[in-house]
């Protein structure tokens, strides 16, 4: 997995309209928060876990069906 500093970064898939989530990799874990609400808590992989759901999510595995 490649390293992210321990700064906050916006999704490059974020929009102009402010639903924005940012990640961060520190400890080991990657993080997670609602960019209009920074202080309303993050939520926290590892990095085995993180992977298994970024290769679930190129996979297909959580698309909706109609």
């Amino acid at each position: 997995m490649r390293a992210l500093n321990h700064t906050w970064r916006v999704s490059t898939r974020s929009g102009t309209n402010g639903a924005c989530v940012e990640a961060r990799y520190a400890d080991e874990q990657v993080h997670l928060r609602d960019s209009k609400d920074r202080e309303g808590g993050q939520l926290a992989f590892n990095a085995g876990d993180w992977s298994a759901f970024i290769e679930g999510v190129k996979a297909g595995e959580f698309d909706l069906t109609t």
